[in-house]
């Protein structure tokens, strides 16, 4: 089994290793792998997953930083003909080069990487059917975070626009090796046919979202003047004296619609 390889975990990478034989299955289970599946796995390990799913698909793709892990993954299960290893970092991973449509993607994302890397992830929506990820705890509950707690920010409103997202279970420390110092989770993100709310631009949301929460506790009146006046967010029936964790999803669809048309007004 490739789990048993040795291999000092690298704190540059982030890397803790499942070793809980019951919740390796149990996060398997949840992938739920099926024959025809195109599935990538982001972050194999030593393989603890890539063992159980290449049990059920045609084929697998993993995508791996860490060139000692690749190496050990080919010489453990790499002259399997169905596994294609992947050396690269996962923030430039190309998912065109894959397929068009009915990704699934899945894996252990590393904790200094998770944010950016489902917002790149984010940008291949419409060929991605879905994904399921372990995750440092902190970071799903920001995922599936509603307005009105701390949690909610910018990674809970830019996914949740374009996908359903569910908290499936918590994974204690005592499952990884090296242990972790926080409890982990695993969230399901699956993108929907269209966004949520009518939205009329994807940058100019990004750049609302943004600038409402650089500054948490700046009122959405002062945060976004630069780009929206008051009498505008008035306009849409949003008091400029709240603060951007009680707005709902949909006021910042609004204030990025009208912040677009702002722009295309200007030119």
């Amino acid at each position: 089994m490739s789990n048993s390889v040795h291999h000092q975990a690298r704190k540059r990478f982030g890397q803790n290793f499942l070793h809980d034989p019951a919740i390796i299955q149990r996060i398997v289970d949840n992938i739920n792998p099926q024959r025809q599946d195109r599935i990538i796995e982001i972050g194999p390990g030593k393989g603890a997953l890539t063992e159980l799913i290449l049990e059920r698909v045609e084929s697998l793709d993993v995508v791996e930083i860490d060139r000692d892990l690749v190496e050990s993954l080919t010489n453990s299960i790499g002259k399997d003909k169905s596994l294609k290893i992947h050396e690269t970092d996962a923030l430039k991973l190309d998912l065109s080069k894959f397929a068009q449509s009915d990704l699934r993607i899945v894996g252990n994302l590393p904790y200094n990487i998770s944010t950016p890397l489902l917002f790149h992830l984010l940008n291949y929506r419409t060929c991605i059917k879905d994904m399921l990820f372990m995750l440092q705890k902190e970071v799903v509950d920001r995922i599936c975070a509603n307005p009105g707690c701390k949690q909610y920010g910018r990674l809970s409103i830019m996914l949740q626009i374009y996908c359903d997202v569910e908290s499936l279970f918590i994974i204690k420390p005592g499952a990884f090796n090296p242990s972790p110092k926080v409890d982990s989770a695993i969230v399901k993100i699956t993108p929907l046919a269209k966004p949520r709310y009518e939205l009329s631009d994807h940058e100019s949301l990004k750049v609302i979202v943004r600038e409402a929460f650089t500054q948490r506790r700046k009122t959405i009146r002062n945060s976004l003047k630069k780009y929206i006046s008051e009498s505008d967010i008035k306009e849409f029936g949003i008091a400029p004296e709240i603060r951007a964790e009680k707005l709902e999803i949909s006021d910042f669809v609004r204030l990025a619609n009208c912040y677009h048309q702002l722009k295309i007004n200007s030119l």
